[in-house]
């Protein structure tokens, strides 16, 4: 209990959820551990995708993507929990909607096999190839924008900010650079930082259940990543993010957020 909860980050305010007002439309996976920790996130994924003419739709009978089961050898209960988000998509995903926006690289990594995970039954096999066919990570939607994001600016105050690609969009998803260049093209200085493909020890249950390496793993990761000096460090999941903010000397935040509160001082 005592590691859990130093884990859990004091409570933020999810801000406004725009309403859907545009043609482009696109489904969200809430998700368990970040709407629960970080519920700013979606919103913030939320307010960028307005900006650039998205609007993105919930659906509140989805929930937990899989990957924490899937983590324990739960494979039953994982393929469980596939199935209901499946069944709680379908409509949408049968409707316009144009990509189910993954906004923590553990889940999007894990919803893109859904396909893998279902193979065997015959009631959701297809129906997972769907799903999985329209998967893609925040940062692939914000890249193919990019000539909208030339007139968006970097926060003036903390222009300096370090990036930590989590492995399951690096590795996982081969998703390396995405992120980096879009902030780089709004403004931002992105410092580079030693040993960047390796693991901050978070990986999903793995920072609960193999405490010692995982404190490990992120005593060297954090070095690396604030010996660079910048002010702000930005990652993509949300296990990455309170595993590194729970000993991280500087704001450890998700790297949308800067593209949403620009004006504003990380903390």
């Amino acid at each position: 209990p005592r590691r859990v909860a130093q884990k859990i980050p004091s409570p933020v305010v999810a801000g406004d959820w725009p309403p859907a007002r545009h043609a482009r439309r696109m489904l969200v996976l809430d998700g368990c551990v970040q709407q629960s920790l970080a519920p700013n996130i979606n919103s913030a994924v939320a307010r960028v995708l307005d900006r650039l003419g998205i609007s993105l739709l919930r659906e509140s009978r989805a929930h937990c993507c899989g990957a924490l089961p899937l983590h324990l050898s739960a494979g039953e209960a994982a393929r469980d929990f596939m199935r209901r988000n499946i069944d709680a998509w379908w409509p949408l995903v049968m409707s316009d909607v144009e990509a189910i926006v993954m906004t923590a690289s553990g889940c999007g990594v894990t919803v893109r096999d859904y396909a893998t995970y279902l193979a065997d039954d015959p009631a959701y096999a297809r129906k997972a190839e769907q799903v999985a066919s329209k998967v893609r990570d925040v940062a692939e939607i914000v890249a193919d924008e990019m000539a909208a994001l030339a007139d968006w600016e970097a926060n003036t105050v903390n222009r300096d900010v370090v990036f930590h690609s989590p492995c399951s969009l690096q590795h996982g998803q081969q998703l390396r650079g995405v992120v980096e260049s879009i902030l780089s093209t709004v403004g931002y200085r992105l410092h580079q930082f030693a040993d960047a493909h390796l693991c901050c020890g978070s990986a999903g249950t793995y920072s609960l259940l193999q405490s010692e390496m995982a404190d490990a793993l992120r005593k060297n990761k954090l070095a690396a990543l604030q010996a660079t000096d910048a002010n702000c460090i930005v990652t993509a999941n949300i296990g990455c993010q309170v595993h590194l903010a729970s000993e991280a000397e500087v704001p450890v935040r998700h790297w949308i957020e800067l593209l949403d509160r620009q004006d504003e001082e990380p903390s």
